[in-house]
């Protein structure tokens, strides 16, 4: 799977700073409590995801910020074709619509209007602008509008096919996720089905293990194996949730990174429900 790239500013780091910080704590704790069996498992348990939420609340924070932003190109599009046509020339109408509101979008329309009023090239504006964005879907709008108004094309025509376009792209994305909508329900039931599974193997098998399971050198007492048949059951549930929930956004919103969001509610549900019941 590629990960998806992440510029290092302060926010970056600030949040790599955090979870370096829960793991060192999260490994001090362990390393105390590490005589205390059950309790060490809760710390490391706990901890580890701790550890690991901030991350993924930046990469899905990104992921949201660059999806608002492809939602809202279009929309650019269409009112800087409009504009054009009103009798507007390229830089007044990006002015214009630079007063608009694109949401995540909008600080770019900014830089791109103020660009253009400096002079800067079209076409270095627009590669810069598809960099900083880094969006598969919009460095295609931006090569073919590069490539049109290169070889003497009109920008504005090329503008308003690629505002066609994408329209279509985002109504068709729209159709894949209410027809792939049945299939995320179909996650959740599977993940409910397989907890429901392991809290009774929690609630009827293991405890007969106890009365059933002899002493058995290097294996330990009943008591500890069934200890064991415990922590892996636990841990089946956490990894259920979350690879679960990024299938789910996978096949429901086409990335995975989507699908944290989906984990973090499965796992939290699963631990949650197991503790309570088991």
């Amino acid at each position: 799977m590629k990960m998806p790239k992440i510029k290092v500013g302060i926010k970056e780091f600030i949040v790599i700073a955090l979870s370096a910080t829960l793991a060192v704590i999260t490994l001090t704790l362990a390393y105390l409590f590490s005589s205390y069996r059950l309790l060490y498992t809760i710390i490391l348990f706990f901890g580890s995801f701790a550890t690991v939420i901030p991350i993924l609340i930046l990469f899905y924070s990104n992921y949201r910020r660059k999806k608002e932003i492809e939602d809202m190109f279009p929309a650019f599009l269409t009112d800087l074709v409009e504009a054009v046509r009103g009798g507007f020339t390229l830089t007044e109408a990006l002015k214009l619509v630079s007063k608009n509101d694109y949401k995540s979008l909008t600080p770019y329309v900014k830089k791109i209007a103020a660009q253009i009023e400096w002079g800067i090239p079209i076409e270095k504006i627009l590669t810069n602008f598809a960099k900083e964005v880094n969006s598969r879907f919009i460095s295609r709008l931006v090569a073919s509008v590069i490539e049109s108004h290169r070889y003497g094309g009109d920008i504005v025509e090329t503008f308003d096919a690629l505002s066609s376009t994408a329209l279509e792209i985002e109504r068709l994305r729209m159709e894949r996720k209410m027809y792939l909508q049945t299939q995320m329900i179909t996650g959740y039931v599977i993940f409910f089905v397989f907890l429901g599974v392991v809290i009774g193997l929690e609630k009827f098998l293991i405890p007969s293990l106890q009365t059933s399971i002899p002493n058995v050198q290097g294996f330990g007492t009943p008591e500890a194996i069934v200890a064991e048949f415990k922590i892996v059951l636990r841990n089946l549930i956490f990894l259920q949730g979350l690879f679960a929930g990024l299938i789910v956004g996978k096949m429901s919103e086409g990335s995975v990174i989507a699908g944290i969001k989906h984990s973090v509610v499965l796992t939290f549900i699963g631990v949650g429900v197991y503790l309570i019941l088991a």
